[in-house]
């Protein structure tokens, strides 16, 4: 079938899928022939801009041969005078994703297979534990302790927490404190034997983020991740060499190019790129074999929707250097209803997809029930009214 007219791009559409606090983005890329389709996903916390971005490279791709992933993946990137940004990268994310579905059906066999075949098993996956904490007190550590027992309980033997608030480039021994405060209620709850996974969120200045390394680093984290905004690289690097916990960064890089910076500076242990963002499977897999020279590990970044878990799961299946997958649950009691076969974890581990492409379907009627709906973004500031980072 490949090669064939009737792959020919006909059509390109984007689902906008209010999901509570975020809104997923879900582009359809429709062939000429009749129900071969495929699916991708290019959420962004600015859904609007990126079903414009889609629009406009849809311009460019209509009517070519689908199964040219490589080639369009080019002129996507390459064919518009401004290159790059997020949200052109994640509206090229989903594109390629979709193109990649498409020829994977094409062919009839699961996505891993076109990337190579499979270099494990099964998936082991980390519990988000912060869809959890909406609507409850975020500064009680006991109710994390109890969401954490939860976790651990379905099965999960790692979870990710967020004992540090967003604050000023220094603060003082009391949010130190506070943080220690935080963890030490949640490894209290599982456990030694679960890996615990601090988010930073880009909260805090290089100096700040070894402060609570140092103060962290009795619990052994798997990792810190994203101490620093990542814009400048030396920054991550210098929390790294001074901290005793495994850096982890990256969900905000967009391009190969983007992670080349901080891996030549051996400034981190694991990148955290994500599907939706980065460029898609193919650039994802670019920034991991980089990674891989560098001795680095990935943990896919993955808080979006059950299009890109099951993208992730293809993805993680078949780099080498895979640590741990990301996935976020508990955001919508109709999480699994959007799709037709969604992939859920068993005892922390996703299993292998079955069926071709990325082996899940979007409802479109349910898609539909849930149309996007404009929220104010989350905002953060200091006491005396300065913006800070959230």
């Amino acid at each position: 079938m490949l090669g064939n007219n009737d792959l020919r791009i006909r059509h390109v559409e984007t689902f906008l899928v209010d999901a509570h606090d975020r809104t997923w983005v879900f582009v359809k890329v429709q062939t000429e022939e009749p129900g071969l389709y495929g699916w991708g996903e290019a959420s962004l916390t600015a859904p609007r801009a990126v079903a414009g971005a889609v629009a406009d490279l849809a311009e460019l791709i209509v009517g070519q041969d689908a199964s040219r992933t490589a080639h369009l993946w080019q002129t996507m990137f390459r064919q518009l005078f401004y290159k790059g940004g997020v949200v052109t990268m994640s509206a090229i994310s989903g594109i390629e994703q979709a193109l990649w579905d498409i020829k994977a059906k094409a062919l009839g066999v699961p996505l891993y297979e076109m990337l190579g075949g499979r270099v494990r098993d099964r998936v082991r996956a980390y519990d988000h534990l912060i869809r959890w904490m909406l609507g409850l007190d975020w500064n009680l550590p006991e109710a994390w302790a109890e969401a954490a027992r939860r976790s651990v309980n379905d099965g999960f033997d790692a979870i990710k927490i967020y004992p540090v608030p967003p604050g000023r480039p220094l603060e003082g021994r009391a949010a130190v404190d506070e943080a220690v405060r935080f963890t030490s209620a949640v490894r209290g709850a599982v456990g030694d034997e679960v890996d615990l996974l601090i988010d930073m969120h880009g909260r805090t200045s290089p100096h700040m983020a070894i402060l609570y390394a140092d103060a962290l680093a009795p619990f052994r984290p798997m990792f810190l991740e994203e101490p620093c905004q990542p814009e400048f690289a030396a920054a991550t690097r210098t929390v790294s060499r001074a901290s005793h916990i495994p850096i982890a960064t990256g969900e905000r890089l967009t391009n190969r190019w983007e992670f080349r910076t901080i891996l030549e500076q051996l400034g981190c242990a694991v990148v955290q790129p994500d599907a939706c963002n980065c460029g898609g499977i193919s650039e994802f897999l670019r920034i991991a074999a980089d990674a891989e020279t560098h001795f680095v590990s990935v943990a896919p970044h993955n808080p979006s929707g059950p299009v890109a878990t099951a993208t992730t799961v293809h993805l993680s299946l078949v780099i080498p250097n895979l640590l741990i997958m990301e996935q976020l649950r508990e955001d919508v009691p109709w999480r699994n209803e959007l799709v037709d076969t969604p992939l859920v974890p068993k005892d922390g581990h996703f299993d292998l997809p079955s069926g071709p492409g990325i082996g899940v379907d979007v409802i479109e009627e349910v898609a539909r029930a849930h149309p996007f709906q404009p929220r104010a973004p989350y905002r953060s500031y200091a006491p005396d009214g300065a913006v800070i980072d959230d």
